[in-house]
């Protein structure tokens, strides 16, 4: 049985290790949190994820996985850390390099190392390779890297780690061949090789993609509202075109791949990347917006001494990733206005800022207005009816278009939309 070390038992990582050590391999997961490698070693998942549980149940209780702080001698080793962004908008490496040269103490002949993480274009060969080299094994022949991307969304990790298509680059064929032949365990979908900087980019520009894509609804929504259109409405409408799919606004973009992936291309080729700054720029923008938007309604209404009930912490639905989410920025810039800041979320179960509660029941009572920033599948199923009788006015913002404005008004909602100029009187 070859053996697998995966540094780093994220989001990814973990997933991603259980998977493995579920299909015929030997797998020690690797995690500078103590905390994490201490829960996993009892059996316990510290993110969620649907199925994860039982995947890494079923590895431990048949001995294919274990937990450390530390590598160990493999046959494979995955890297799968963070690749977050500065304060300055630049790719922060020290993770990279830091699970990098944890593993070179352990490299031996044959042995293969994988980058799933997002990077920058060129990181492997930039930053990896000179960490590597250190091995004094020689490149290609006696020690093999490539790069596979990740490419799943929480929420469906386990799903589309099988059946989305792959993308191996090496930094030679036998490199991306050798690569294959592990991830040919579990994944049902194509695979496309490919040259490792190749790679790093194909992954950063579907990111990026998005990130455009989703800044022109946004664009779209504050015209909207300005112009007394529904843009929700106009949208749906125009992505019945055969050639058009147009993405949905929101309070900004977040989690761990588009709302960082597009400031690596800008760091690289700034005086070219015009059109990926601005987007970026404006998606950025949209938690000001919001929070703008929200106090110009409390002004509106005359709430005096407002109290605000935040629905929603992360930056997708039904997950518990609030990394990079706009939720915690409109947060902590409403924290500084003079209103009564109350904030929940159904899936983050320990308190990530003051203002948050874990009962829902306490987060609305005497509530004038409710600020939906994400849309839960918890939130989509509120009973109106029932909030009305616990808030002091009823004043509801939903960003997300999550909630039905005919059955809110009539519980006695007056009813805002983000995007929405028909039904927004101060659009």
């Amino acid at each position: 049985m070859k053996k697998i070390c995966v540094v780093g038992l994220g989001y990814i990582g973990l997933p991603t290790a259980v998977m493995f050590a579920n299909h015929g391999y030997q797998v020690l997961g690797v995690d500078v949190s103590e905390r994490a490698i201490n829960l996993l070693s009892k059996g316990q998942v510290h993110i969620e994820e649907p199925g994860l549980q039982e995947y890494l149940t079923k590895s431990l209780v048949g001995g294919t996985f274990t937990v450390s702080t530390t590598p160990e001698e493999a046959d494979m080793f995955i890297v799968a850390v963070p690749s977050p962004i500065t304060a300055e908008k630049t790719a922060d490496m020290k993770y990279i390099e830091a699970a990098t040269a944890s593993i070179v103490p352990f490299l031996k002949k044959g042995d293969l190392v994988v980058l799933e993480s997002t990077v920058p274009p060129r990181t492997v060969m930039d930053v990896m390779m000179p960490i590597l080299a250190e091995a004094n094994l020689e490149f290609g022949t006696e020690l093999f890297v490539s790069h596979s991307p990740e490419r799943v969304i929480p929420g469906k990790v386990f799903e589309e780690l099988v059946n989305n298509s792959r993308i191996i680059g090496g930094i030679n064929a036998e490199s991306a061949e050798r690569t294959r032949e592990f991830y040919l365990s579990f994944v049902k979908g194509e695979f496309h090789m490919t040259d490792v900087t190749t790679a790093e980019m194909v992954k950063v520009i579907e990111n990026t993609f998005r990130d455009v894509n989703i800044a022109f609804a946004n664009e779209i929504a504050k015209m909207s509202e300005n112009l007394g259109v529904n843009a929700w409405e106009a949208i749906s409408l125009a992505n019945h075109h055969p050639r058009v799919n147009i993405h949905f606004p929101g309070p900004g973009v977040g989690g761990h791949c588009i709302a960082v992936d597009p400031w690596f291309l800008v760091e690289k080729q700034t005086e070219l990347a015009k059109i990926i700054h601005l987007s970026r720029l404006t998606n950025d923008g949209m938690p000001s917006f919001t929070v703008n938007k929200t106090l110009e309604i409390l002004k509106s209404n005359y709430v005096r001494n407002p109290r605000v009930a935040v629905l929603g912490l992360t930056f997708k639905s039904n997950i518990d990733d609030v990394r990079e989410s706009p939720s915690m920025e409109i947060v902590e810039k409403l924290s500084h206005e003079d209103i009564n800041l109350v904030s929940f979320d159904p899936h983050v179960l320990e308190n990530k800022v003051p203002s948050q509660t874990q009962s829902f029941e306490d987060a609305i009572t005497h509530a004038d207005t409710l600020v939906i920033l994400t849309d839960h599948d918890y939130f989509k199923k509120l009973n109106p009816h029932t909030l009305a009788e616990l808030m002091t006015t009823r004043i509801v913002l939903d960003t997300k278009n999550c909630i039905n404005r005919e059955e809110w008004e009539a519980a006695g909602f007056t009813v805002y939309k983000l995007g929405d100029g028909k039904g927004n009187p101060i659009g």
